[in-house]
């Protein structure tokens, strides 16, 4: 009980900190990458521009980032946000408008950060120059999601874990399988 009090705690602290702490301007450059990655536009455009520029490497991590992406997105959409029930921060919190355009589901887990950590770790092994690229959108994207009010610092916590464990299923599930089966 004391630790989900603390972790509450820190929550707040944490959230309120980062909405008021963030310069204007570092906050639209957040908000615009934010915009690109929503409805996955960002990382389907990077693993396009992979596939036809990167030849056979390109290729594979393309096709790794976006499956890996999907397990993300089922996982952090699909099953968690419909079991966890926990409402956004409070508007309150937050001395910028942006606060007013937010989902209304579940602010857990993140889903923007668990498809952005996703495909930026299951790049990263096939072509790491490109993931290292990736890297920077996808932080980006984790950042915004807290100092625009949409989700608590262990919401985006939460995405990330999804997203690691999605590349990390995306990378390993097929020898596993095939392993098991033949």
């Amino acid at each position: 009980m004391r630790l989900l009090a603390g972790l509450h705690d820190a929550d707040r602290s944490l959230t309120k900190k980062a909405a008021s702490r963030i310069p204007p301007r570092v906050g639209k450059v957040l908000s615009a990458v934010e915009e690109t990655a929503r409805s996955t536009k960002l990382w389907c455009g990077t693993a396009a521009a992979m596939a036809w520029m990167g030849g056979w490497r390109g290729r594979r991590a393309a096709v790794t980032g976006l499956t890996s992406l999907i397990i993300a997105q089922l996982i952090s959409n699909g099953l968690c946000k419909q079991l966890a029930d926990r409402p956004r921060p409070p508007k309150e919190w937050f001395p910028h408008d942006e606060v007013d355009d937010r989902p209304d589901s579940s602010s857990f887990p993140s889903g923007h950060t668990a498809a952005a950590v996703a495909f930026t770790a299951a790049v990263a092994p096939t072509w790491p120059a490109a993931g290292a690229a990736c890297a920077v959108p996808a932080v980006t994207v984790a950042l915004e999601r807290v100092q625009s009010g949409a989700h608590y610092p262990s919401d985006v916590t939460a995405g990330a874990a999804i997203g690691l464990a999605s590349a990390w299923l995306s990378r390993h599930a097929p020898r596993l399988i095939l392993r098991h089966w033949l």
